[in-house]
């Protein structure tokens, strides 16, 4: 048996690196699947997006693991593709028990010099995108009378970095939303908390504009160079893999976190003794 035999999972930014990866543990632990991502390049983000091949990748693991995968083209920022998506899951599975909101994107620049595109799209998919995946999810677990919600925040929720002033503001802002809502929705058997890891192993650090971001004066940084200037945490590794932050959101969903909501989690890899995250 499974932890979550029987329970669906509704996950966005689902067809490639954190979404996937939570989306296949959750499956082995009984869950179906729904996942939603982009699948097309945004305006302001210098590295791409998730594709149908992406998607069609999550879709075969999780069916490797023997349960049901609906998977569909959703854009985070669009309230009505999302309550689409969320009405069609409950229609073909009768249920949401599960809701990750974990799509998210980084992009740097300073604030003197950001751009409002860049500052807009940032916040629209990482703050505006983690509404829109509570306000079409919700509805349906209120009336079930219950849910677990993770939302994706970042170490960057607490604290500041150069050259993130948007994408801190908007992890700061999940961590405020994620608090806030768990209180609405107290009674109603749902808990809401907010996952905040150190670097993870993704697309979203793996590129070039990170590299970088990390390192601004070196052209064509080696494996070792790369792997020392992304050293963040006390623990002393460059980042953690996707799986890390999977099996943390599956204790948060598990019968095991019950009393646990409006709270925020690593993994932080020693960050949070250091300013008080964790």
């Amino acid at each position: 048996m499974g932890k979550l035999d029987g329970q669906v999972a509704f996950i966005t930014g689902g067809a490639r690196g954190q979404g996937r990866s939570h989306a296949v543990l959750l499956a082995s632990e009984g869950a179906d699947i729904v996942v939603c991502d982009i699948l097309e390049d945004n305006k302001t983000t210098p590295y791409p997006m998730s594709t149908q091949a992406d998607m069609d990748e999550t879709v075969r693991l999780v069916e490797k693991q023997g349960r049901r995968c609906l998977a569909r083209k959703a854009d985070v920022r669009n309230l009505d593709e999302l309550v689409a998506v969320a009405d069609e899951a409950v229609r073909e599975f009768g249920k949401i028990d599960i809701l990750l909101a974990n799509a998210g994107i980084m992009t740097a620049a300073p604030v003197a010099e950001m751009s409002p595109e860049v500052w807009g799209e940032t916040i629209d998919i990482n703050l505006t995108g983690v509404f829109n995946s509570f306000r079409a999810v919700l509805p349906h677990m209120i009336k079930a009378g219950y849910g677990r919600v993770v939302a994706t925040s970042s170490g960057g929720g607490h604290i500041g970095f150069n050259n993130l002033g948007h994408y801190c503001a908007a992890k700061w802002g999940v961590i405020g939303l994620v608090k806030s809502a768990a209180l609405e929705v107290i009674k109603n058997g749902i808990t809401i908390n907010a996952v905040c890891p150190t670097n993870v192993h993704t697309d979203m650090i793996m590129n070039d504009a990170c590299k970088k971001l990390f390192l601004p004066d070196v052209e064509n940084p080696t494996e070792e160079q790369i792997r020392e200037a992304y050293v963040i945490n006390p623990m002393g590794v460059p980042w953690i893999e996707p799986i890390d932050v999977s099996r943390t959101i599956l204790f948060l969903v598990s019968p095991e976190a019950k009393y646990i909501t409006g709270e925020t989690i690593g993994p932080l890899a020693g960050s949070g003794a250091l300013n008080g995250a964790a």
